[in-house]
């Protein structure tokens, strides 16, 4: 076996071998590694079967049969699968190299399918047409730097709406094709932002419903002409309250749109908005959790939505007649990624996951309620059945709120107080909900870590104040919760307080780095995922077509007293507090936090001696996708807590 040249300030790159093959393990060739050690093949021959997790997402139904396509992975990367009947086989189309991200069926025709994909990691996803009798591919986006998002089609199947920064690679304008004939592409409409997207078309496909979002509290409805391009703003702009409105269908009449919304209210509500008047009637109540995903049945006679009721998500029906519920089908208790009606307008689609199982899709009959799987993804031979469930726990802020989050306790033959491990979201508009571990069960059932996933200030699901706490000079207070967590974590005698990691991704590798920062003598080491280390860098260096929203977020970076503030609580320029190990991992294509982020705070801490380990993938963008450059992050990773957390 070649040696690795791994030495701390020297950059290998390593041939690809199987773990296993000797006493250390190769990273493949993709792999630059800085500061980590040898890895002995032991770790891999031990983490093997926790490696081999699927999961299966819903795509889309076959317009005309009981069918569907779901993405799964068989190889590196997810791809796209065609399943016949439930619990059938997945009959893989797509051969790629890099994810397929989604696919749709038209309406109608039943020859092909369009899809999306990215390359390495950098999201500037294209379209293409699958033909299914041939197999053939024909590009229909113009596969340079630009990044298109899959729309819905027409109703007669013949049109497809989708959005496309190709213009100057910020603006999202909108754009119509017909995916047999790729030269009827035209641009339909300019706009100025990045938050563009298509909702739906008209029943008589001459207008399309859009959504302008400016940020996670601010976003607009749009009518416009499907022919000429010509728009019209339907929720007018300069009001006191910011209202973020989500997803959107056409009535059956055309006369009005489905939507939710967060007007009037803490949370977003079903809501009907009549096109004549504006009005809004609500459709749910005011209730203490979002509706997060809903879709109207081909008739228009009904509404499958779903609620996330503090992390766990509840499947509704809304006769919309009556406007009342009716009975919808029981599900497991888990998370729910959407919902889609089969064109038969009795059956439901969805993706469901829980403690104890990854995402597989699954069809709910609404009438006789019963539910079919469709997908049982493998689990590497563990018996997932005592998996830790988690407890949701509550803890008190420095400003007297009330922080959750979930604790995964590891299983009963690990004594004594456990190491911890708290995993910080990203976003940072996201949420920690109950769902399958994956690859970090390997933590609690071998290592015998406890971990922590909380929900600080700033996550989504908590209502639209909650969601703002954490904007602009506000960014620290969410820090601070973290504070309080290991306040907490004091208090409980089956955690040792004294031996804590944190780690996290994206916004949540900003959050580990300014943990390190402000509460580094609390911690024992940490790690970093494609994190935030200079507000400034990070804000001029992002993708052009996200940097505005970002900016509503964190706060423009060209406004003096702002940049100042920025440059304040960047971790990079406190990273003199940072003094316990660090692991920092980052994809070379990743255009939302560039890898310079990365570097630029790895050099700090080798200058001033901080013990860092780096491990960077050229074939990756924001986070790791592929599974042999997963697996080797893994490896690394439980090494780096069996030697600086646990021992």
């Amino acid at each position: 076996m070649r040696p690795l040249l791994l030495a701390a300030g020297l950059l290998a790159l390593a041939a690809a071998a199987p773990a296993g093959a000797g006493e250390e393990i190769v990273p493949n060739e993709n792999l630059v590694l800085d500061g980590i050690p040898k890895l002995p093949s032991a770790i891999a021959d031990g983490v093997g079967r926790y490696t081999e997790f699927r999961a299966a997402l819903f795509r889309s139904w076959h317009p005309t049969r009981r069918e569907m396509l779901v993405t799964t992975r068989f190889a590196d990367t997810n791809q796209i699968h065609l399943v016949k009947t439930p619990g059938g086989a997945r009959r893989q189309l797509t051969f790629f190299p890099d994810r397929v991200t989604g696919a749709e069926f038209p309406r109608r025709a039943v020859d092909y399918f369009v899809f999306t994909k990215d390359k390495g990691g950098d999201e500037f996803r294209q379209l293409y047409r699958y033909d299914l009798a041939s197999g053939a591919v024909t590009l229909l986006s113009d596969g340079g730097r630009s990044q298109n998002s899959l729309g819905p089609w027409s109703h007669a199947g013949d049109r497809l709406a989708y959005g496309s920064t190709r213009r100057n690679g910020a603006d999202r304008d909108l754009y119509v094709v017909d995916p047999k004939d790729p030269k009827s592409d035209r641009k339909l409409a300019e706009v100025q932002g990045s938050g563009w997207a298509v909702s739906d078309w008209s029943p008589d496909d001459k207008l399309l419903l859009v959504v302008e979002d400016i940020s996670a509290n601010e976003s607009y409805l749009w009518l416009v002409d499907a022919g000429s391009g010509e728009k019209r703003l339907l929720t007018p702009k300069g009001g006191q309250e910011k209202i973020a409105y989500s997803g959107g269908y056409f009535s059956g009449d055309g006369k009005g749109v489905y939507v939710t919304c967060d007007k009037d209210s803490e949370f977003q509500r079903l809501t009907y908005l009549d096109l004549a008047s504006g009005k809004h009637t609500y459709l749910t109540p005011q209730i203490h959790w979002d509706v997060e995903a809903f879709d109207l049945s081909p008739d228009g006679r009904t509404i499958a939505f779903v609620t996330n009721d503090e992390g766990v998500s509840v499947l509704h029906l809304l006769d919309t007649a009556t406007r009342k519920e009716v009975p919808a089908p029981k599900l497991p208790l888990g998370v729910i990624d959407g919902v889609t009606w089969h064109a038969n307008g009795r059956e439901l689609s969805l993706s469901l996951s829980e403690a104890r199982s990854p995402y597989d899709v699954y069809s709910a009959d609404v009438a006789s309620g019963k539910l079919d799987r469709w997908t049982e993804s493998e689990t590497g031979g563990l018996v997932t059945s005592v998996f830790a469930v988690p407890e949701l726990v509550r803890f008190e802020s420095f400003d007297g709120r009330e922080i959750t989050g979930f604790l995964y306790k590891p299983p009963v033959r690990f004594s004594g107080p456990r190491p911890v491990v708290i995993n910080i979201h990203g976003g940072p508009e996201s949420q920690e909900r109950p769902d399958f571990m994956g690859r970090s069960t390997y933590y609690l059932d071998e290592l015998g870590v406890a971990m922590i996933l909380p929900n600080v200030r700033g996550s989504s699901g908590y209502g639209k104040t909650f969601l703002t706490l954490d904007n602009g000079t506000k960014r620290e207070d969410s820090v601070k919760d973290i504070g309080a967590l290991l306040d907490w974590i004091g208090t409980r005698p089956d955690l040792d307080a004294s031996r804590v990691m944190v780690m996290g991704s994206s916004y949540g590798g900003y959050m580990t780095l300014a943990v390190a920062a402000t509460y580094g003598d609390r911690i024992r080491c940490s790690l970093d995922v494609v994190g935030i280390s200079n507000f400034v860098t990070f804000l001029e260096h992002t993708e052009a077509y996200r940097r505005d929203l970002r900016r509503v977020e964190y706060g423009d970076e060209r406004n003096p007293k702002m940049r100042e503030f920025l440059l304040g609580i960047s971790p990079l320029n406190r990273a003199d507090r940072m003094r316990k190990p660090m692991f920092i991992i980052q994809g070379q294509n990743d255009p939302r936090v560039n890898y310079r982020e990365s570097e630029q705070m790895v050099a700090q801490l080798k200058k001033q001696g901080t013990p860092v380990w780096y491990l960077k993938a050229m074939d990756e963008g924001h986070g790791f996708a592929k599974k042999k450059n997963a697996d080797f992050q893994l490896y690394a990773t439980v090494a780096f807590m069996q030697e600086f957390l646990l021992k």
